[in-house]
């Protein structure tokens, strides 16, 4: 009987395990939802001398994306957040993440630039905040400067067509 022990531990260790590794990370349901966005005040990443804050976008319904050059995924999600800029629905707000700023402009340079303005947080102090696993994510934040919604990696067309805009469209009062 004692020994039957060890293995009944190690038959739930597998199976916790098990249902650990069918969990898809992007859903890991952040404690932010609902709670105000932590505040921030960041240089601009096109020009140091100049900051921005969320207090800057009070009374907007807005998308904050954390992003960086040396980001794989970024790269990925990028042609959409551009195309979402050009659509000009929501200010996108840009969080340049633990990245060099000569690297991160010349990547939007190459890639193009969705942002309506970017903060440089090279130590990743505001990403800390945010609560950020890894770059990219991104949140909706409303009017109040309450989070919303957050996105753990890049935005597929899919949660974009069907979660991020209609929640978009709905704290617009659309």
């Amino acid at each position: 009987m004692k020994r039957l022990i060890p293995l009944a531990a190690f038959v739930v260790l597998v199976v916790f395990l098990g249902v650990g590794l069918l969990l898809d990370p992007s859903k890991v349901p952040s404690p932010l939802i609902d709670k105000p966005a932590p505040a921030f005040a960041l240089p601009q990443l096109h020009n140091a001398s100049e900051t921005i804050s969320n207090s800057d976008m009070r009374g907007q319904v807005w998308l904050f994306n954390v992003w960086a050059s040396w980001c794989v995924s970024c790269r990925q999600e990028h042609p959409l957040l551009v195309e979402l800029a050009r659509r000009n629905i929501v200010p996108i707000i840009g969080l340049n993440y633990k990245d060099e700023r000569n690297d991160a402009i010349r990547w939007l340079q190459d890639l193009g630039n969705p942002y309506t303005k970017s903060g440089h947080d090279i130590e990743g102090r505001v990403g800390m905040d945010y609560g950020v696993y890894g770059v990219p994510e991104t949140y909706v934040i409303d009017q109040q400067g309450t989070i919303r919604f957050k996105q753990i990696g890049p935005i597929s067309p899919d949660a974009l067509q069907n979660e991020i805009l209609p929640l978009i469209e709905k704290l617009q009062g659309i």
